[in-house]
């Protein structure tokens, strides 16, 4: 019984034009940091999604307790909002799924997500619940692979819900380029898929890879402060993923007895413009192959868990093999291949 991706939905708080965030709040939060503005201005992004739009309101000095009852009010709505259109797409009601898995890295809460907007949107009492926590950029993929296991063993539906509110985390002002770096391409999104049993249309689930670089462990990481969750960003991530971006696209594909000449649709966690060039450059992939990933960059920022979910929307219309990968703390890079089903 294979696991067919058939349905996905998403969820956008109000946009916030990357110019205007750095002229009415970030120019004088990183007032005296020379960089800053070059760093704004050359991260690829447009514009982006804030359920805390800091130019009108200014998070920086609340508390985390604050700001993690922030997280509840903003997110049940947009969960609610891709969840119901991706069963939508799916034909699909509430009421035949069996598992509903939740991934966040930037909002908890005791019930969760995952029990709420279950209760709200009339799922069933013995429904499966699993909450993937502070895995980060690329967790979607690991919650894609869980869902896909659960609807191989079990042959009913599962939805998959990526919900991130990285706006809820502006900092302090530091002079910290990292921080910097972090507050110009973080957004908020929400994006939901559904994974049903052996379906006959949507995109199947055809494995999965994993690679965890322990010795870098540092250059990405994502702290619980008392005022809010905080970024480390090296600069050096580009140059790790360049080692091991071929590797792990080769054990993908070769599993399958493809070639990255095969692959319809690349759709890469656009991590930053560097991410981009880095994976485009070790695969020898074109610009126009990587383009989706810019346009969701460009025009949603970075949305941590939930980016590569939509980046695979812009990509519902390629025929083909689809190569899904994201990148995260751990050093972590996951990678999907999902196949015309």
């Amino acid at each position: 019984m294979s696991a067919v991706v058939t349905g996905s939905g998403s969820a956008l708080p109000a946009s916030l034009d990357q110019e205007a965030a750095w002229d009415g709040f970030f120019a004088r939060h990183y007032e005296g940091v020379r960089a800053a503005k070059r760093i704004f201005t050359g991260a690829g992004v447009r514009t982006r999604h804030a359920v805390a739009n800091p130019v009108h309101e200014d998070l920086s000095g609340w508390g985390t307790g604050a700001r993690m009852a922030r997280y509840v009010q903003e997110a049940l709505p947009l969960g609610k909002q891709a969840v119901a259109g991706a069963l939508d797409s799916a034909g699909l009601a509430p009421g035949d799924v069996g598992m509903f898995a939740v991934v966040t890295c930037t909002g908890y809460a005791t019930p969760g997500l995952d029990i709420r907007l279950a209760s709200d949107l009339g799922m069933p009492a013995n429904l499966q619940r699993l909450l993937v926590g502070h895995m980060g950029c690329y967790a979607a993929i690991p919650g894609l692979a869980a869902v896909g296991d659960y609807v191989t063993a079990r042959a009913r539906p599962a939805v998959l819900l990526c919900c991130e509110l990285t706006s809820l985390h502006v900092q302090p002002a530091q002079r910290d380029l990292e921080q910097v770096v972090a507050h110009a391409l973080f957004s908020d999104a929400a994006a939901a898929v559904v994974v049903q049993p052996g379906a006959g249309r949507g995109r199947r689930l055809a494995g999965v890879v994993a690679r965890t670089d322990n010795s870098t462990s540092d250059h990405m990481t994502w702290d619980v402060t008392d005022l809010g969750f905080r970024m480390g960003l090296s600069p050096r991530v580009p140059d790790v993923l360049s080692r091991h971006v071929g590797g792990v696209v080769d054990e993908l594909l070769s599993a399958a007895g493809l070639r990255v000449e095969d692959v319809a649709g690349w759709a890469v966690h656009p991590g930053g413009p560097r991410i981009l060039d880095v994976v485009r450059d070790e695969l020898g992939l074109t610009e126009e192959q990587i383009s989706a990933s810019r346009r969701v960059l460009a025009e949603h920022g970075n949305c941590s868990s939930a980016t590569v979910l939509l980046v695979l929307d812009e990509l519902a219309d390629v025929d083909g093999p689809v190569v899904a990968m994201a990148f995260g703390p751990g050093l972590t890079l996951y990678a999907a291949l999902l196949l015309p089903a």
